[in-house]
């Protein structure tokens, strides 16, 4: 019976150490190989146009484009390919956005091993990646009222403490905008208060602190 050509795999993280140990433990499965690593998203497109590799595990915070952003380059390009993200993030806008830019699969750095190498294999083969745990926050996403990115903008700025009057001037609206935007987001998201919206976004993965 002739041998099945091993999964190909381009590693997308912007952590030297990490691509290297994920090399080093793929390389020990028979039907997987490392054929390219990258640190950010323009390494990304320019490793997958060199290999072009069956599976991209493609890191989601990166600097520059985030992964999420480097999925949708990737796939704009070539609609072919398969990225599986690989992250410590599981706030339900991150795996929505994610998912929405074309990842065949969302899997957590916490996952067991045998796990992330069920997943590439999975995704290798056309098939879908998600732990029952992030489908249910996918669907909890899905069905949630959209925050606009202005409003995502207001977000970010209410969480690194600026009063309205700052907001206004950052994004170039009134206050009594800024205002409108805080009062949607606040109903959007279920919180009554600054501190509850700052934390809510941070969890969902709206919003991100520096």
């Amino acid at each position: 019976m002739p041998k099945l050509k091993p999964i190909r795999i381009l590693v997308v993280d912007d952590h030297h150490v990490v691509r290297s140990g994920l090399a080093a433990s793929l390389g020990l499965e028979d039907d997987l190989n490392v054929v390219g690593e990258a640190g950010n998203a323009g390494e990304a497109v320019t490793q997958f146009r060199k290999h072009h590799p069956d599976v991209v595990l493609m890191d989601l915070r990166l600097p520059g484009a985030n992964g999420t952003a480097a999925t949708a380059d990737l796939r704009r390009e070539w609609p072919d390919a398969r990225v599986l993200m690989f992250t410590t993030f599981d706030g339900e806008e991150d795996i929505y956005r994610a998912m929405q830019a074309g990842a065949r699969g969302y899997l957590l750095k916490s996952a067991a091993r045998e796990e992330l190498l069920s997943a590439i294999r999975a995704v290798a083969a056309g098939e879908r990646h998600l732990s029952a745990a992030l489908a249910q926050r996918l669907a909890g996403r899905v069905a949630a009222p959209d925050v606009s990115d202005r409003e995502r903008e207001v977000l970010q700025l209410i969480a690194r403490g600026k009063a309205n009057k700052e907001i206004a001037a950052a994004l170039g609206i009134s206050e009594e905008t800024v205002k409108r935007h805080a009062s949607n987001l606040f109903v959007k998201m279920g919180v009554a208060d600054r501190a509850q919206a700052t934390s809510e976004g941070i969890r969902r993965g709206l919003i991100q602190l520096e």
